[in-house]
Order: C-alpha cells, then sequence, then structure tokens
C-alpha cells in the first residue's frame, strides 16, 4: 500500500494490485474511507465522510492530482 501523501490527518493511497484498474486515490482517516478516480476526478466510493468532507477531499485530490498520477505510473510501470 504505497501511501503517496498525508496531510490534515488524512492518507492518501493506493494498493499495489490495483494496476489493472484506472489510476484512482484511496483516502482514509480513522475508520472513514473514500476513492476518488484521478482523470477526471470523481467520488467513486466512500464509507464515513460527510458531504462536506468529501468536497474538501475532492478538492485536495484536484490539488495534488499530478503528484497522485505520477506515483501510480511510477508505480505500476516497475510492478512485477
Amino acid at each position: 500500500m504505497p501511501t503517496v501523501l498525508r496531510t490534515d490527518g488524512y492518507r492518501f493511497f493506493f494498493y499495489s494490485l490495483e494496476g489493472h484498474e484506472p489510476p484512482h486515490i484511496h483516502v482514509e482517516q480513522a475508520e472513514r474511507l473514500a476513492k476518488f478516480w484521478l482523470s477526471p476526478v470523481e467520488l467513486a466510493t466512500s464509507d464515513g465522510f460527510r458531504a462536506t468532507e468529501l468536497n474538501r477531499l475532492r478538492a485536495m485530490v484536484i490539488l495534488h492530482r499530478a503528484i497522485f498520477e505520477r506515483a501510480w505510473h511510477e508505480h505500476f510501470r516497475n510492478a512485477p
């Protein structure tokens, strides 16, 4: 589970076995989890976050999207 970014109490990461899916990022805080597609940035799933938090998380994904996409492509290009 490569962690790409930690900020404001959130961890942004992806799972190493997800290379068959389009690029996306998971976000967790405590027991709450969300998944965002990166292109275009859209909420895929959510468990436990309120709508206002999801709006904030979406804005954070948009802000850091280039970092997330670069990490995704580097990881899966080098995956066995």
